[in-house]
Order: C-alpha cells, then structure tokens, then sequence
C-alpha cells in the first residue's frame, strides 16, 4: 500500500528541529499497525507535490501553524490537489490544518474558535461514527484556535464537544478527518506547551499544563484511520 504525506507544517524553527518533523511522527504512528505500507513525504509548504497522483492508496494531510486563509501559492496548489484526490475517491485524511484545508478546498468555512485556543489534552465524543470507528468520549491532544464551523457538501460529523462542534468529519468512505493531532506523543505536547508558554496567554499555559495529566488515545486512533485507509482502497 502506497500512502502520500502531504506536509503542511510551516514551523522551521530551533524547536522545530529538536524534534521528528510530522512526515516521521505519521509513520511512527501508522508504520506498526501497517508494516505492508510504503510512505513518501512531500513538503507541500516548499511547493513539493507529486508529478504521478494516480500511484497513491491514500493521502494524509498534517497539521501546521500556518491558516487556511494564508494567501500562499502553496496552498491554492493544496486545495487543487484536494479536489482531485476526492473527484477519484482515493481515501484522503486530514490532521488539524488537513482537516480544515479539506473542509475549505470542498466549500467549507474555517473561522476562530469563540472560546479562543483549546491546547493540550482534551476529551471530545464519537458521537456518529464511521464503520472504522467506535462511540464514546474519546481524549486527544489539541493545538489550535481556528475550527470548521461550516461543512463542506455531503460531509456528516464524527467527533465534536462544545468547544469544537466540527471535530471531525466524514464524507462517503473515502474523506475522513479531526481536528486533533494523533500523531503527537505526549512528550512532544508537552515540549510544545513550554515552548508556547512565552507567546500564549497564561490561562491558556496554565489549562494545558493541567490537562497533561492525561494521556490521548493515540492508538485507537491509529487504528482507526489504518481501518479507513485499507477500507476505502480502491
């Protein structure tokens, strides 16, 4: 199985570089629930996307600290490649970023979240899955202050809490998203709560340190989206 990484994140900085980029956090999460898997990364940031769509099984969208609203050539290129990618009904999922760039690229609408950021551990729900998922509260980590607040056509949602009602979503078998970042280890999160500490409010520090008491269900999720992705081959 042949699985494009579509890597969105921005973030060049010391931090940044102390740490796996989101193309080895993806496969660290999915490689052992798929060794059968072939992974190619392309840094979509840089203007890196591939020349043959039609060799891929599956695309993953990261997460990133860029907007969907940003006015980069790189991204109108994305939200191209998007569309195609759903007009032949190869599985795409998205992470974050990934998640809102489908929404908009199918005629969605991202905007601020009213409560401001949400960072750290938090609990959503399953409240309509998908045949590949399961019902019920589930924990994940969470880095972000923008949100779909409109669906795209055909898409139903999957996961959601007050704070984030559009937490994920699905459309036929062959879209599937969250707002989350699966692919952040614990450490990773709290690596990135410290280097946040300096540029975020200090309520929203001092709630995302606490949260960190708990652990996100990294794993189910993994499975899940290996299930979506072995589901949906066409």
């Amino acid at each position: 199985m042949r699985l494009a990484i579509l890597m969105s994140n921005t973030d060049e900085s010391e931090f940044a570089r102390q740490h796996p980029k989101d193309g080895e956090k993806w496969q660290a999460l999915l490689s052992p629930l798929m060794p059968d898997a072939r992974f190619t990364v392309y840094s979509v940031k840089d203007g890196q996307f591939p020349t043959d769509e039609s060799v891929y099984d599956g695309w993953i969208i990261t997460g990133s600290p860029a907007s969907v609203h940003d006015v980069d050539p790189w991204l109108d290129t994305l939200f191209a490649l998007i569309r195609r990618i759903v007009a032949r009904g190869t599985p795409l999922f998205g992470a974050c970023f990934g998640h809102q760039a489908i929404a908009m690229a199918l005629g969605g609408h991202v905007a601020q979240n009213p409560g401001g950021w949400v960072f750290g551990t938090t609990e959503t729900r399953v409240t309509e899955p998908a045949p590949w998922m399961e019902a019920g509260p589930l924990r994940q980590y969470a880095a972000h202050i923008e949100q779909v607040v409109d669906l795209p056509e055909g898409a139903k949602v999957t996961i959601g809490n007050a704070d984030c009602p559009v937490g994920g979503f699905v459309i036929g078998d062959h879209v599937f998203t969250t707002q989350y970042h699966p692919e952040m280890t614990h450490h990773f999160i709290a690596a990135l709560v410290d280097e946040l500490a300096d540029q975020k409010p200090e309520e929203v520090i001092d709630a995302a340190r606490a949260s960190l008491g708990q652990t996100a269900e990294n794993e189910k999720f993994g499975r899940w989206i290996v299930a979506f992705l072995r589901g949906s081959v066409r």
